[in-house]
């Protein structure tokens, strides 16, 4: 019985921080953003107040797990013209503009953080591939709209 109750708990977090957090963040890569940044990288392990003032740790954990490693494989199931509009309004909603964060991820990489731990390796491959070819268009389009300008 424990087994039945771990899955329901963990499925009621899973529902709780989809429909109250998620759910107000638009676009995959912009919820992969984030729930990447709950992952404290040195211990691997995610933390979220909320949650964790109302679940038990261990729930908390499967549950963010999870929800990062489905938005992932939702993101690499996007046609990659989606990726592309979605990546594109994720970066152009972070600071500094976006010609400034396109070249910033693409010299530094900092998406390499994003991916779930777990992730097979060629998923991830995938993934890597994917987003520096996207960021090589969105420079792209960000110098040719400079150069026009």
């Amino acid at each position: 019985m424990p087994i039945l109750s771990n899955l329901q708990q963990n499925r009621r977090v899973v529902q709780d921080f989809t429909l109250n957090t998620l759910a107000k963040i638009d676009g995959p890569f912009a919820r992969l953003v984030y729930v990447a940044s709950l992952r404290d990288l040195s211990s691997a392990r995610y933390e979220h107040q909320g949650l964790a003032a109302l679940y038990p740790e261990e729930a908390v954990q499967q549950a963010l797990e999870l929800c990062h490693e489905q938005i992932f494989e939702r993101i690499l199931e996007m046609p990659l013209e989606k990726q592309l509009e979605d990546l594109r309004n994720c970066l152009a909603a972070m600071g500094g503009g976006l010609p400034g964060v396109v070249s910033h991820w693409k010299q530094l990489e900092p998406y390499r953080v994003l991916l779930p731990e777990n992730a097979p390796d060629y998923l991830k491959e995938l993934f890597f591939s994917n987003l520096r070819a996207l960021l090589e268009i969105l420079h792209e389009q960000c110098t040719s709209t400079h150069s026009d300008a």
